[in-house]
């Protein structure tokens, strides 16, 4: 399985997975966006994303860790 910026829920959870003593609420986007990049599955470009796309994930992120 390949991540792109578009599977917000399913990096959601893999961030969840790989960072769970992390709350999501209180990571700045320079450093979720370093963090997505460096996942296994990430397979897309690093400059496609927006404030707009990690936004979302951060939402999905902090869902899935309540």
């Amino acid at each position: 399985m390949s991540l792109r910026w578009t599977d917000v829920q399913d990096i959601a959870i893999e961030l969840f997975e790989k960072y769970p003593g992390v709350d999501p609420q209180y990571v700045n986007f320079v450093d979720m966006h370093k963090w997505i990049c460096t996942l296994d599955e990430f397979t897309d470009d690093p400059n496609h994303s927006n404030e707009k796309i990690l936004e979302a994930i951060q939402m999905a992120w902090i869902d899935e860790a309540n």
